[in-house]
Formats: structure tokens, C-alpha cells, sequence
């Protein structure tokens, strides 16, 4: 147990690195992990795939609600998701940590647990990275990921006629965010974590889950395209039909059992039109880190997708996203830069 009254600032780099290191178990393709100049990591398909991604506090979390734990597997679910939706299965992470002095150093520590605990499962691993001083928490990410033979999955397959499918949750990390901004969901004390009747949509938030299996199980299927969904179901649904040159027509119905879910929520948050809240999650919402996937008409989806509308042709508008035929009353979803 790392004394809660031990900062980070007390600790020099190696030092803090022998506590971080042991608590990060190599993963199945890892031939030298953290400790030398570089990582060597197998690549038995001959390609490997790629992608990074960061977390800045006080933008993507905020540690009054966050515990390291948490900011951890959230780190680690976001990268890992985007390895799944190429229809690869990840195999490694390098992870560059920029801390404050006065960090406890218990929540570094509790970090490597959070990263060890969502990588451990799909048999990858941290095996390196960077450290350094900052005013502020950033840990950025980068992901490696094995295709095993497969075709790499992109954006820009869809075709008319095929479904649209989705596999995850659906607006439960914008209602556990709303929730925490409005203290609905925050203990008593201030601490990390969530209480009551609503824990599970902070959790969804504070540490979100994504179907990594599901991604090669969609490539093996012959998905058409496919892509994490981080930034809001429209906004990627919206990506995906422009990659693909089509229209994606989402299925209000289906998204009737997530809206169910959320309205409670919504309730108690004070909206004078609970339903509306909670679809605009479930549209808008972002880092949920679902799959969304097309599969040629007729296709057997593969576990845990479901159906949630098709794609059509251009018809003159251009590639878009619509709601059974229309245009969606909600925004977009989440935009770094608060563009379109």
C-alpha cells in the first residue's frame, strides 16, 4: 500500500518508475518490456496497427471526480477501441505520463492498476513510455494492435442496402458526465466515484467498457465499415457516411430501450422533457466506445451488435446522417475545437 502523504515530488523518475513498473504484467506479444531504451513487441501477421489518443485534465476528466484507477481504464479503453474497430485485436500500449509535483504518488500507482486491469483481458500490455513534470494530468496513449491475416476494417465500405448495427452502450457516459456536473452522483465527501440508483451511468463515464471482441468478430462476419463511436452516434455515424459516400438512416425505434434507460436520469436532473434529454445522450453523447458497423442485408450479426438503421444512396443532399428519413433535432455530438 503506497502512503496516501508520499507525492510524486518526493520520488526522482526511477524511483517512481520502480513502483509504476511491477504493477504492468507483460502481455502475450511483448518479447522485452518497460525498461530498456525501447519495447520489441511481436507482429506475427507482418502489419500492425496503430492509432494515440490523450487525456487532458480538467478537459477529459477532472480529478475530484476521477480517481488514477479510473483515468487509467479510460485511457486505456479509448485506444484499445479504435485497435477493435479496424478488426484487430490489440497486443501493446506505450503510455506517456505527464504528472504535477504535488501528485500523491498513490495515484500514479492506482493508474497502472486501472491501465494493467482493462489490458490484461485482451492479452495486451504497457510495455514503455515517457515521464515528466507538467502543471497539469496528461497521459497520452498509443496503441498497437495484430489483424491476424484479416482485412483492416475502414470507414469507407458501407453500401446501400447494408445495416447498420451497433455493439456497446448508447449515451450512458453523457448522462454519468451530467450527473457529475450536477452532483447528482457525487458522494457526500467530494471523493472519486458514484452512489445511489445512478452509480452505473457514472461508471459508464468514469470508467466506460467498449466490445473489443466484437471488432474481429465484425471484420470475420464481413462487416463493410466500421468505427469506434468516442465522439457522439451522429457525429461518427456522420463520418462513416462520408468516408462511404452514403446516407446512414438510424432507426429511432431501436434506440428506445437506451432512451428508457436514461430518462430516470434525466429526471432527475430536472428536464422538463426527460425522453428528449435522454435521446439527445444516446444521439450526441460521446466516449461510450461502442462499435458501429454496416453488414451486407441478410448478414448474421455477430454478438453483441443489434440493428439500429441502414444506409441509403445519395439523393442528391449529400452523405449525412438522418433519423428514420429526417434530420436529427439534436446536435452533432463532441468536437474538440466546437466545430462541425
Amino acid at each position: 500500500m503506497t502512503d496516501p502523504a508520499l507525492l510524486v515530488r518526493d520520488l526522482d523518475e526511477t524511483e517512481l518508475l520502480a513502483r509504476v513498473f511491477p504493477l504492468l504484467p507483460p502481455g502475450e506479444a511483448t518479447d522485452v518490456g518497460p525498461g530498456d531504451d525501447a519495447a520489441v513487441v511481436r507482429a506475427p501477421d507482418g502489419r500492425y496497427v496503430v492509432s494515440t489518443d490523450v487525456l487532458v485534465e480538467d478537459r477529459h476528466f477532472r480529478r475530484r471526480w476521477s480517481s488514477g484507477y479510473d483515468v487509467g481504464r479510460r485511457a486505456a479503453v479509448q485506444n484499445l477501441a479504435d485497435v477493435a474497430a479496424m478488426g484487430a485485436r490489440p497486443t501493446a500500449l506505450v503510455v506517456s505520463l505527464v504528472v504535477p509535483g504535488d501528485l500523491p504518488v498513490a495515484w500514479v500507482t492506482d493508474l497502472a492498476r486501472g491501465l494493467a486491469d482493462a489490458t490484461s483481458p485482451v492479452g495486451a500490455a504497457v510495455v514503455g513510455g515517457d515521464l515528466s513534470g507538467g502543471d497539469a494530468v496528461v497521459v497520452a496513449v498509443t496503441v498497437h494492435g495484430d489483424l491476424a491475416g484479416r482485412r483492416p476494417v475502414l470507414r469507407s465500405g458501407a453500401r446501400a442496402g447494408d445495416v447498420v448495427a451497433h455493439a456497446g452502450v448508447r449515451g450512458r457516459s453523457a448522462a454519468g458526465l451530467a450527473l457529475l456536473d450536477a452532483r447528482t452522483a457525487v458522494p457526500s465527501d467530494g471523493a472519486p466515484g458514484a452512489s445511489g440508483p445512478f452509480a452505473p451511468l457514472v461508471a459508464g463515464y468514469l470508467r466506460p467498457w467498449a466490445p473489443l471482441d466484437a471488432g474481429p468478430a465484425a471484420a470475420d462476419a464481413g462487416t463493410t465499415a466500421m468505427l469506434d463511436v468516442s465522439d457522439g452516434l451522429l457525429r461518427d455515424a456522420g463520418r462513416l457516411a462520408r468516408a462511404s459516400g452514403v446516407v446512414v438512416d438510424l432507426d429511432r425505434a431501436a434506440l428506445e430501450p437506451d432512451v428508457a434507460e436514461l430518462a430516470d436520469a434525466a429526471r432527475a436532473l430536472g428536464s422538463e422533457d426527460p425522453e428528449g434529454t435522454a435521446l439527445a445522450w444516446v444521439l450526441s453523447g460521446g466516449e461510450d466506445h461502442g462499435l458501429l458497423a454496416t453488414f451486407p442485408a441478410g448478414t448474421p450479426l455477430p454478438e453483441p451488435f443489434r440493428a439500429v438503421g441502414h444506409v441509403r444512396a445519395l439523393d442528391g443532399q449529400g452523405p449525412r446522417v438522418t433519423l428514420d428519413g429526417h434530420e436529427p433535432a439534436v446536435g452533432p455530438g463532441w468536437d474538440h475545437f466546437g466545430g462541425r
